[in-house]
């Protein structure tokens, strides 16, 4: 443990309110009045009640109908918070070297906060230019964002029903289909037209209200959500070349909720030969990094 001399001055007041907290937190179940709370972390009734009520006041504790107190949601957004603040770990950052040096290609980690697909962390070959930056976002809403609901039915749907950024057309057989061979394999392939890559540049920064003019021409660009996607079973010769530009695993933490997305930025032609390889080492590095924090792919 470092000493007090060492880090500055403590705080008394700060150290009582962690008293409690790591008390409760290590007793969820169960529930305290302030006399016995206070006799149990060692402080004076007025003290203890001073605080408690503060904390229910913000959200951090529950107080019953009969006076007791009890971890409250608050508390729940806190952790979130603070799990996405570690997620990207120096070993899951070696993870994505690794891929990126194999391949000489820029890999990238993503996750949707508030509402927003930003950019967590990047690796990009040396000398490389990848025209993105850590903390870079786009809204969150069709078509931008299918890599992040793939896996999961009801994620799908709530992304379905969001407002799209813009005027889409969608064939759902095809969509359907697409889905279902994305989870066998555990990976999605995107191939965009220049215009689509652009695209994201555009979006960058933006809200999800964009003017109508902006929508529509847009819209020219990508129209429909399965028309960038690289299906397997439509293309098995092999040798035939296609213009790849995203490849995309998802990550899962303890809960095995998808969390994250580790994507393979390519920009180039492939082979089918290839995107399968690439593919199958994307998943590789995409199940690293969900060891790395802990987590389980679904069964």
């Amino acid at each position: 443990m470092v000493s007090p001399d060492s880090t500055g001055r403590t705080s008394p007041p700060t150290e009582r309110v962690v008293r409690i907290l790591d008390f409760l937190a290590g007793r969820p179940d169960q529930r305290f009045g302030v006399s016995d709370l206070a006799r149990r972390v060692g402080l004076s009734k007025p003290t203890c009640l001073g605080i408690v009520t503060a904390l229910a006041e913000a959200g951090y504790l529950v107080r019953d109908v009969d006076k007791t107190y009890r971890l409250g949601p608050s508390l729940i957004t806190l952790g979130h918070k603070a799990q996405e603040s570690l997620r990207v770990s120096p070993a899951a950052r070696e993870e994505l070297r690794r891929l990126s040096t194999r391949f000489d290609v820029t890999v990238a980690l993503s996750g949707v906060i508030d509402d927003r697909i930003t950019l967590l962390d990047l690796v990009a070959p040396a000398g490389a230019r990848p025209g993105v930056e850590v903390g870079q976002s786009y809204p969150f809403a069709p078509p931008v964002g299918l890599m992040f609901v793939l896996w999961d039915d009801e994620a799908t749907r709530a992304w379905l029903a969001k407002e799209p950024t813009l005027p889409l057309r969608t064939d759902t057989d095809r969509l359907n289909r697409m889905i279902a061979q994305c989870r066998a394999d555990g990976y999605l392939v995107e191939r965009l037209t220049p215009g689509g890559r652009r695209l994201y540049s555009l979006m960058a920064g933006m809200s999800t209200n964009l003017p109508d003019e902006l929508r529509a021409l847009l819209g020219e660009l990508v129209s429909d959500i399965g028309e960038r996607v690289y299906l397997r079973s439509e293309n098995s010769t092999g040798r035939r070349r296609h213009d790849i530009n995203v490849i995309s695993a998802p990550v899962y933490d303890h809960y095995q909720r998808q969390v994250m997305v580790a994507s393979m930025h390519i920009g180039t032609s492939l082979t089918d030969n290839e995107i399968t390889e690439r593919a199958r080492a994307m998943v590789a590095t995409a199940d690293a990094v969900t060891r790395q924090l802990g987590g389980a792919k679904p069964s």
